[in-house]
């Protein structure tokens, strides 16, 4: 890629020590441009991603949404932020894919919309849910919430994202379908993951308790649209791309 922005991965972890090494060892970028958010981990996650190169922060209580907050807290002033899980079920290989369009001033947040098998039934079908209702609400056309994702950091802080736990990737996409930024969808090969067991699809009552959590969050969002728009202050945009500022 010409013109590479400044990029910061930032890999929420929880009790990952299986994987964190390659996980950051595959990023196509230098381990110093990788935040690992950890999130509690009692495994050695921690360390292992230090020894890795990565920048690593704890946080100080549990949630998904609360260790990406965290992470974007500790980066220092990106273009682009990347979120990338830790457990390989997708490729950091993949991440140029979801970068450029944002680089190239085609897109201001790029998700990776998983294809394959590597998810149980019952999380497919809670993604599908939702992903239904937020279409429906907001008049989108998006196929995923998945988790692997790249936004322009003046998009991100636009965005005042608030989340802490499993409705981090909802309330992104509904906010970016309300403000009116670009969003496109790449599809991407998701696996099953590498080793350990997912926080929320490992079992169907997590899977119930995430899904119950993000219908709640969808709901909150459209009780309280109206508000937000009434309350956005006027954003200016620069001519193009990277020089665009909340």
């Amino acid at each position: 890629m010409d013109n590479v922005p400044r990029i910061t991965v930032i890999v929420p972890a929880l009790n990952e020590a299986e994987t964190i090494t390659q996980a950051i060892r595959r990023v196509p970028y230098p381990p110093e441009t990788v935040i690992v958010a950890d999130n509690g981990s009692t495994d050695g996650t921690r360390e292992l991603a230090e020894g890795a190169g990565a920048r690593v922060i704890r946080t100080a209580a549990r949630g998904y949404g609360r260790a990406c907050l965290a992470g974007i807290d500790e980066a220092s002033k990106p273009d682009v932020f990347v979120f990338l899980d830790a457990d390989l079920s997708e490729a950091p290989e993949d991440i140029p894919l979801l970068v450029r369009p944002i680089v190239c001033d085609e897109a201001d947040l790029v998700l990776g919309a998983r294809g394959g098998q590597g998810r149980p039934w019952h999380a497919r079908a809670g993604t599908a849910l939702c992903v239904w209702l937020i279409n429906r609400l907001w008049g989108t056309r998006y196929q995923d919430l998945g988790p692997f994702r790249a936004i322009r950091a003046s998009t991100l802080h636009a965005l005042d994202m608030r989340d802490q736990t499993w409705g981090w990737t909802i309330e992104m996409q509904a906010k970016a379908a309300e403000h009116g930024f670009r969003c496109i969808e790449i599809p991407i090969v998701s696996h099953a993951r590498a080793a350990g067991r997912s926080k929320i699809s490992g079992s169907f009552v997590g899977t119930v308790r995430a899904a119950v959590r993000m219908l709640e969050t969808i709901a909150r969002l459209r009780l309280t649209r109206r508000r937000r728009y009434l309350s956005r202050p006027v954003v200016p945009t620069g001519p193009n791309g990277l020089s665009r500022s909340p």
